[in-house]
């Protein structure tokens, strides 16, 4: 057994601590974020006293917004076979720009392929386009989440069509948004993984070399080289989800044209007033809307409906009003799916990880 050790979050104490795993001169470790209550989530997810599985390289905090933390254990074959698959896809090893914390996968995985490919991963700075005009190798390469690309679709165009491919994770890219970056020239690749499965793992509906798909009832499973080797001392949660090398993610899907496209996961259907509602589905729905920039639809409990519809909008320059956000849904979804309230925000609240902040959301309308 190993010790498991406890290292900065920051850039550069991650990359020292991962370098030192791929080559063998160091331990498995966990990074820690520099706020308190990022560093209290990862030790209580990954106890630090208590020694680690050999093989073990580096054990991430699921960042989930509710829920007790997990520990996910990766080793160093599924960080390395991550990051070759990626490499392979994208048209060979490159340098990469970091515009992430490390400390959750898809930043660790960009430090990861740079070690891997032996090149300097250069670390985002106050200037997005700057940043981006410092990489000098012959492919250059990002990550990062869709917020981040509308954003930098606006205010950074220039930056975005440094890169020969930019990954797009963390959260379902919007085909709408996929459609502008491709009309701006700029090349955009959805991905779909998580930590458990060591990063991205399907590339544009498509598996990286590795790795297989399947339904089961619609729920994605996944098998391959990238998967996490469990929950840190959660052996009845890890034996829940893995089954026979087979990963239960928590996603539906279906297969169109021989591409995996997600379409929510397994709890987003609630009942509300007695009616299943598909809550993402209302949510691409909202996202179609000409005076909509972002959204989220949440489930809310409610005495009378059992589960009231919550819909939290972003506004483009004009307010669309509930009623008219109402009538929306309800031409091409039935009109119970319409939601009950409409919560218009500046700007929909995000965790670090660069995914929806759904728990602060909820604490907002309970």
């Amino acid at each position: 057994m190993s010790t498991l050790r406890l290292v900065p979050g920051a850039p550069d104490g991650v990359l020292a601590a991962l370098a030192g795993v791929l080559d063998g001169s160091g331990g498995p470790f966990a990074p820690v974020p520099g706020d308190a209550v990022g560093a209290a989530r990862v030790r209580e997810a990954v106890v630090p006293e208590e020694p680690v599985d050999e093989g073990t390289a580096v054990v991430l905090t699921t960042s989930g917004s509710s829920g007790e933390p997990k520990g996910v254990v990766l080793s160093r074959d599924a960080l390395v076979a991550s990051a070759a698959a990626t490499h392979e896809r994208l048209g060979g090893p490159g340098q990469w720009l970091l515009p992430m914390k490390p400390y959750f996968v898809g930043g660790l995985q960009i430090l990861t392929r740079s070690l891997v490919a032996r090149t300097s991963p250069v670390v985002l700075g106050d200037s997005f386009t700057e940043s981006a005009k410092q990489l000098t190798g012959t492919r250059r390469y990002t990550a990062m989440v869709p917020t981040q690309l509308a954003r930098y679709l606006e205010t950074d165009l220039e930056g975005l069509r440094v890169f020969d491919a930019i990954v797009i994770g963390g959260a379902a890219t919007p085909a709408a948004l996929k459609a502008r970056a491709a009309a701006a020239g700029v090349n955009a690749i959805p991905a779909y993984g998580m930590t458990e499965t060591g990063s991205g793992c399907v590339y544009d509906g498509v598996p990286l070399d590795g790795t297989s798909i399947r339904l089961d009832g619609g729920r994605i499973l996944i098998k391959g080289n990238t998967l996490f080797s469990g929950y840190r001392l959660k052996p009845e949660l890890t034996a829940e989800v893995l089954r026979d090398g087979w990963f239960r993610t928590q996603d539906r899907g279906e297969i169109v044209d021989g591409r995996l496209r997600v379409v929510g996961r397994v709890d987003d259907v609630v009942i509300s007033g007695g009616v299943n509602v598909t809550l993402t589905t209302v949510q691409a729905r909202l996202l179609e809307h000409p005076k909509v920039r972002d959204a989220v639809v949440l489930g809310v409990p409610d005495a009378e409906w059992g589960t009231r519809v919550v819909a939290f909008v972003v506004p483009e320059a004009e307010d669309p009003a509930r009623d008219e956000l109402r009538d929306w849904v309800s031409e091409t979804l039935p009109r119970t799916w319409a939601p009950q309230d409409v919560v218009q925000l500046p700007e929909l609240p995000m965790l670090a990880s660069g995914k929806v902040d759904r728990q602060r959301l909820l604490e907002g309308v309970r």
